[in-house]
């Protein structure tokens, strides 16, 4: 299996000479993109360890007009520069895209420290902040042209391990939009995101082996949710289990349920990281403890069923 943080980094230097771009990383190797100097070493920057200091230098070069892009991991992106990116990048809606890695339990042995599970949480509540996660690695490599021509900030969640393909190279990366992944009935829905859409279809194919067929929507936005699509997934099954790598509090079980009990309310289950930690350890095992794999998202839907 590809690593999807490093092709997209690898995407996004293949494009280097049809967009103009300046690329400003902290000195970690998270998405390949500290290659990116070695051919355009007038356009690359590197900041240390001082993710502060990174984000303020992104904002300082985005508002002389140039389109910015950012790679650090995940947990110092979305905390230790917290309050750059809300009050430098998001208040005046500047051009900054933010590579962030390590996102999620898949980021294993590296300690409970860098494991962002609360990410999308914090993050999802700046105006004007995008937020997507793409499920494989072909959708990394469609998103990186969408993701340069997109006009204002925007927040990339990968995680750090491979996960398995679940599209084919004819996928298309749409910013904001939902899609049906999977349609075997009106059961009930799944809704997931990121690395949890192979766990999510993996489900689906289990229950429809026990005769209870779903529907499965992959969410690659999580900031602006695609309401519409969510609503019609409620309407046509009336029961939702939401799936995610990140904590149950304030992600994407949260957006659905936001959305639902303003518009159409149904039953719904979140899975996802618990109100808890994550730990230095198998992710696999982490996913046991969490209630995240497969097997999980079974129970789930026959509880709604039941």
């Amino acid at each position: 299996m590809e690593i999807s943080r490093l092709e997209f980094g690898k995407e996004i230097i293949k494009l280097a000479d049809k967009y103009d771009f300046t690329v400003l990383n902290a000195d970690t190797k998270c998405c390949g993109l500290e290659n990116f100097g070695k051919k355009y070493p007038d356009r690359c920057f590197n900041f240390g360890i001082a993710e502060q200091n990174l984000f303020a230098a992104a904002s300082g070069v985005a508002n002389a007009g140039e389109k910015v892009v950012v790679s650090t991991f995940a947990v110092f992106a979305s905390m230790r520069a917290c309050e750059q990116i809300r009050t430098f990048i998001c208040y005046p809606n500047l051009n900054v895209m933010i590579i962030a890695t390590h996102a999620g339990l898949l980021t294993g042995e590296d300690g409970a420290t860098h494991i962002a599970s609360e990410d999308m949480a914090i993050l999802r509540a700046f105006p004007n902040m995008t937020i997507v996660e793409p499920s494989d690695v072909i959708a990394a490599r469609a998103l990186a042209e969408e993701a340069l021509k997109f006009n204002g900030p925007l927040y990339i969640r990968f995680p750090k391990a491979a996960t398995p393909v679940i599209h084919d190279e004819g996928y298309k990366f749409e910013i904001g939009k939902g899609k049906i992944i999977c349609d075997r009935g009106n059961d009930a829905g799944i809704i997931a995101i990121g690395a949890m859409t192979y766990k999510a279809l993996q489900a689906a194919e289990t229950l429809a082996n026990e005769g209870i067929n779903v529907k499965v929507l992959e969410i690659n936005t999580l900031k602006p949710l695609d309401k519409a699509a969510v609503i019609d997934l409620a309407k046509k099954t009336g029961k939702i289990v939401t799936v995610e790598d990140h904590t149950i509090i304030g992600g994407l079980g949260s957006a659905v349920c936001e959305t639902l009990s303003e518009s159409y309310p149904v039953p719904v289950k979140r899975l996802g990281i618990q109100d808890c930690f994550g730990e230095s350890g198998d992710p696999q095992k982490q996913y046991d403890k969490n209630h995240m794999n497969t097997q999980h998202i079974v129970a789930a839907v026959k509880d709604l069923l039941d």
